[in-house]
Formats: structure tokens, sequence, C-alpha cells
């Protein structure tokens, strides 16, 4: 599938951008800016379910060949946040950037208890701004805004589609590409043991202090630079 894109400057070094789970490109409102401003011709997805892209099956096997299809080869820069990380890790050794991000990555989804699940996710569709900001207290007014606004066009199938993967570990057995995982300050996906098991395999891990699971929104300062080593301003002419 052909994914609706939004992209931010222009030339050649190419900087991929992949939301995660009921959000779409403009959870990225900040970051695209930046990196333009780095030099970067910034793409950034709207999954399948998600934005203004189409509809259909849903598995990580299908948003992931759907980046394949709509994303250009060789970027520069790719960087999935959550589902999106989880997406990334399974068409990275297609997409074959020269840098991966994975900012909080969905990969490991507890198995559901006391009622929390696929299900409970797929209720949230129906947030209130009260909700939303009560869950997010770091999040600019203009955030609350956008997570309402894709939240109406969300189709929340895409929560239930994880429902097999519950229990799974779904860690890479190594990075493809040289990798950066960046985890919020606690991570619920990624624990001090898993962080530690991703360093052994080769992962460069670093925490964004205080931050939630959407660092981008939470910290934006903090998320730009944990990508210090990670993204670079064009050469000068």
């Amino acid at each position: 599938m052909q994914l609706h894109t939004q992209s931010w400057g222009e030339g050649d070094r190419f900087a991929l951008l992949i939301h995660g789970m009921m959000a779409d490109h403009r959870t990225w409102r900040r970051v695209g800016p930046a990196l333009a401003d780095r030099g970067y011709h910034v793409i950034a997805v709207d999954l399948r379910g998600h934005g203004a892209s189409g509809r259909g099956e849903y598995s990580p096997r299908h948003f992931a060949d759907d980046v394949v299809e709509t994303l250009p080869v060789g970027a520069e820069l790719a960087v999935g946040h959550s589902l999106g990380g989880l997406t990334l890790s399974l068409a990275v050794d297609r997409l074959r950037p020269r840098r991966a991000v994975f900012s909080d990555p969905a990969w490991h989804l507890a198995a559901p208890v006391e009622g929390f699940g696929p299900e409970l996710l797929a209720r949230f569709k129906t947030a209130t701004r009260e909700e939303i900001r009560a869950m997010n207290p770091r999040w600019a007014e203009v955030d609350v805004d956008i997570e309402l606004e894709t939240l109406a066009v969300w189709d929340e199938g895409t929560a239930l589609s994880l429902a097999p993967l519950l229990g799974a570990d779904l860690m890479p057995a190594a990075p493809v590409v040289p990798s950066l995982v960046q985890l919020a300050d606690p991570s619920a996906l990624i624990t001090p043991e898993r962080a530690r098991t991703l360093k052994s395999r080769g992962f460069e891990v670093r925490s964004v202090a205080g931050a939630g699971h959407t660092i981008h929104r939470d910290d934006f300062d903090g998320f730009m630079g944990s990508l210090e080593g990670w993204i670079r301003d064009a050469t000068p002419r």
C-alpha cells in the first residue's frame, strides 16, 4: 500500500519518520522541521489505518511492507517511534538507511493483566481532552489538539491486530545497520534487563531522563539532544 506522506526540506539527504500507534505524521511537527533545518529532506508516513492513509488488513508485516513500498531506499537516517520502531525493525533490511533510531520501540508487548490489552488501547479512540492531558502532562496544548484530531481518523482495528503478539519478545537479534535505541525514563516497553541485552547485541542505548513514552513530544530538546552523533548538519559548500 502506498502511504500518505508529509515532507519537510529538500535534497538527497533523506530522513524517514515512522510514527507510533494512534498517531500520524503530525506527531513529528517539531522534529520534521528541525531535521530539515539540518539539511535533511524529511519524509514522514501515515501508517495504514492512521491519518490519511488507506485502511485494510493490519499486522506489523503489513506496516513494514507499506513503508518499504512508500519510502526511498538508502536514506541517511530512519526514525521509528513505538509501533513505528517495530515497523522499522521489520523493514530496515530492505530500506537500508545509513543509521536507524528506534525511539521507545514496541519490541515487547506485555500480556494483558487486569483487563489491560489491545481492547483497552482501542477504546482510547474516544479519549477526552482531559484524559489525554492527564496522561501527558508535559505536552504542549497543540499536541493535545493534534492527538484528538489523529484519534478521530485512526482505525482502532490497528490496536486489536496486535493481540497475537502479546507476551512475545520482538527485539532484533542484531542491528542491521548502526542503530540507536532511545528510551523513555522509565520505559514501559524496554526494561533495564532488555536494555542490557540490546547493548550486548550491538545496539547503542540511551535514555532521555524523565521523558515519557512519546519522547519527542514530552521533551523535544531531550529527544534531539539524545541524537547527538546520529544526526549531522549538511556539509557547508
